[in-house]
């Protein structure tokens, strides 16, 4: 038979803390309101900083994963994973000349957005880079904040989990055809053609 939990033990008790003060000292209780008014924007703020940490710990995750399978004989670039200045919590992924840049943009907004690097004074044009998303904070029940993406609720596993493929997919260095390949796909096109079919 379980036992019923200990209500001390799972539960955040300090407001009643606040209550009881209160109770005996009337003049607290205002500076009491003066916090709950700022309170929803505070609770913003926390989360967003909150959102922003767990992203990068799930980040630095897969990027210390992917790596090593490229240590392990599957040669191919390696991402990288910086902090950015601006935010108390924002951070970027660089590979092949391109940037996924996490960052608080405005309060209640986390910005995840692609960027080209010069490389040699240009910009590297092989890679299609996908437009800017936003993750929006919304204010629930009892002052509870949640985060969206494009009107969905989500959790910080599922955004790192479909950015961090999304980056992967996108920075992957294109396959260079060998000359033998290029010669048969030469070939082909010319029999399609003779048969009136193209493969364009």
């Amino acid at each position: 038979m379980s036992r019923s939990p200990n209500p001390s033990e799972t539960l955040n008790l300090g407001w009643i803390h606040e209550i009881a003060r209160a109770e005996s000292s009337p003049e607290a209780e205002a500076l009491y309101q003066l916090n709950q008014v700022s309170a929803p924007q505070q609770a913003i703020e926390e989360s967003t900083v909150d959102f922003l940490t767990d992203l990068r710990a799930y980040f630095q995750e897969y990027v210390r994963l992917f790596n090593s399978l490229s240590d392990s004989g599957k040669k191919f670039s390696e991402i990288k994973i910086f902090n950015l200045t601006q935010g108390a919590a924002d951070f970027m992924l660089y590979r092949n000349g391109i940037k996924l840049i996490v960052a608080n943009t405005t309060h209640g907004v986390i910005q995840i957005s692609y960027d080209r690097h010069m490389i040699g004074g240009s910009v590297s044009a092989e890679f299609t880079i996908p437009q800017a998303e936003e993750l929006l904070a919304q204010l629930g029940a009892f002052g509870t904040v949640f985060w969206t993406y494009r009107s969905e609720r989500v959790e910080s596993d599922q955004v790192a989990k479909h950015f961090f493929a999304e980056f992967a997919r996108t920075t992957r260095e294109p396959k260079k055809a060998k000359p033998s390949q290029k010669v048969l796909l030469e070939q082909i096109k010319a029999l399609l053609q003779e048969q009136g079919m193209s493969l364009d």
